[in-house]
């Protein structure tokens, strides 16, 4: 009876500091004409052709695009099959595994309790998990899996998880082997999962391993965002998936976001599928389960990899960022909190590349911008790992979003075109 009282204290609670209403009622998205915005039904039309190419040479089974521009959605399809052994079609509601594109809604939840006043960004995460006092840096790995470590010079702050310079490694996808083998070795959970495990097990084991390099020295992508969902459950009070619902998705309307479906949705969820001998097969169990999100236990909420979703809701989520935090009236963060958000702050630490890192996406700079076919400076994006990726370009105000649904697909090159593609369908 306690626990429940303080389990209703806490959403009560929460739900007094949760998102406000607005001085601001932007729309939610609806479907509109090209030339309604500014942009050419013809040109948009090149997509088509990319898309329906790149399924007839087996480089993608298939794709669900969606651009937008002004809040109104000008271009919305699908290609291709949803899984080809059975021959399911692909539709434009396919739900997607957008695995890495959970680590933004991540940072956004983060920011939304940062605006409450629960931390600051400088606090170590040891203030709150206090299995990551007194980190160590590794230093040698040695052939029985044993490791010798020095002393961190200092503590991983709030700031470094969000921007991957913790120092945090990232496992079976790691480029480092030997972090590899060290998280294989402590049964770290990289990904989807349908054991019986929670991100608080996962993440007090993650928080004895040693880093790649002291705290703020390097950017390493890693599962930094995975340690801030947990993180996120002890600042609010609330399990993960329901912190989402009830303060990101619930609010946006986004309502085939989930961290787990529901039966009525299994039949959506797009098959991951690899090419072999010429054909489109599932692809297999590996160290993670493709049977996420639909099987097994259902207890895991990765933080940084976990959530699936439709190309529509993942858009209605970057227009809420192009809205500077507003959308139908709910302010999920003030202006000057994505203001703040989409600033540079990791300085040049992934080198010259045209674009830096902010608090919850990769952000183009003038160089990026110089390079072409990235589209215009400040524009803001990332993927996930089964092949998806987005844009948002505040300049133009443009939403770009191509889902697929692939592992071992060398030959696609659909990502890099469909930016250049949205770019020259401007017709203003």
């Amino acid at each position: 009876m306690k626990n429940l009282f303080l389990l209703l204290f806490s959403i009560y609670t929460l739900s007094s500091f949760a998102q406000t209403t607005s001085i601001k009622k932007s729309p939610l998205l609806k479907e509109a004409s090209a030339k309604s915005v500014g942009m050419s039904e013809e040109r948009l039309a090149r997509i088509d052709s990319m898309c329906k190419e790149a399924v007839e040479k087996y480089e993608i089974p298939g794709a669900v695009v969606l651009v937008a521009r002004n809040g109104k959605i000008v271009y919305y399809k699908a290609f291709g099959m949803a899984d080809n052994e059975s021959g399911k079609e692909l539709k434009r509601d396919a739900i997607f595994r957008i695995a890495s594109q959970t680590k933004a809604i991540t940072s956004t939840a983060i920011m939304m309790l940062w605006e409450e006043g629960k931390f600051k960004l400088e606090d170590p995460i040891s203030k709150y998990i206090p299995e990551f006092k007194n980190e160590q840096v590794l230093d040698t790995l040695y052939e029985n899996g044993t490791y010798k470590t020095i002393p961190a010079k200092n503590p991983i702050t709030i700031r470094h998880l969000l921007t991957h310079t913790s120092g945090i490694g990232y496992g079976a996808i790691d480029s480092d082997v030997r972090f590899k083998r060290i998280y294989k070795n402590a049964g770290i959970t990289d990904l989807f999962t349908t054991e019986n495990i929670s991100i608080e097990e996962s993440i007090k084991k993650l928080a004895k391993l040693p880093l790649h390099h002291n705290p703020g020295e390097k950017f390493t992508y890693s599962e930094s965002l995975d340690v801030l969902g947990y993180f996120i459950e002890i600042v609010s009070g609330m399990p993960l998936d329901q912190f989402y619902k009830t303060r990101i998705f619930d609010p946006l309307e986004m309502n085939d976001t989930r961290f787990y479906l529901p039966e009525s949705k299994h039949n959506r969820l797009v098959s991951i599928q690899k090419k072999e001998n010429g054909n489109w097969i599932k692809f297999p169990t590996t160290f993670y389960d493709p049977n996420y999100p639909v099987k097994g236990a259902q207890r895991f909420f990765s933080g940084g990899a976990g959530l699936s979703s439709t190309a529509k809701d993942y858009a209605t989520f970057l227009q809420m960022y192009l809205n500077n935090g507003e959308l139908n009236g709910i302010r999920l963060l003030s202006r000057t909190t994505v203001e703040f958000m989409m600033k540079n702050q990791i300085g040049n630490l992934r080198g010259d590349t045209g674009a830096y890192h902010g608090l919850a996406f990769e952000v183009i700079d003038e160089k990026g911008e110089k390079m072409g076919g990235r589209n215009s400076k400040g524009t803001f994006g990332w993927g996930g790992y089964f092949n998806t990726q987005y844009f948002a370009d505040p300049k133009e105000n443009i939403i770009g979003i191509i889902m697929k649904q692939t592992q071992e697909a060398s030959t696609d090159s659909t990502g890099w075109k469909f930016r250049q593609l949205v770019g020259q369908s401007i017709d203003d």
